[in-house]
């Protein structure tokens, strides 16, 4: 499991579930978790601070690698 954070104001996002030893690119929506600050302003996902965190692809969000950051294990 995954710890989405900003990597502005280092805020926790969200939890994701994380298949495959690969990159976070995608991040599909029926894998997160536990939503903590992550807002949508129509099609982009914003942090709380107003980071631009990704852009909604109707099943998945697709990450800005430079905008955030995790912690925790790849399944």
């Amino acid at each position: 499991m995954l710890t989405i954070k900003c990597a502005r104001c280092k805020a926790k996002l969200f939890k994701y579930q994380k298949i495959g030893s690969g990159h976070v690119l995608k991040c599909h929506k029926s894998r997160m978790k536990r939503v903590h600050q992550l807002e949508k302003n129509s099609q982009m996902y914003l942090c709380t601070c107003g980071s631009i965190i990704g852009k909604d692809e109707g099943s998945h969000i697709k990450m800005i690698r430079t905008a955030f950051t995790y912690t925790g294990t790849k399944e």
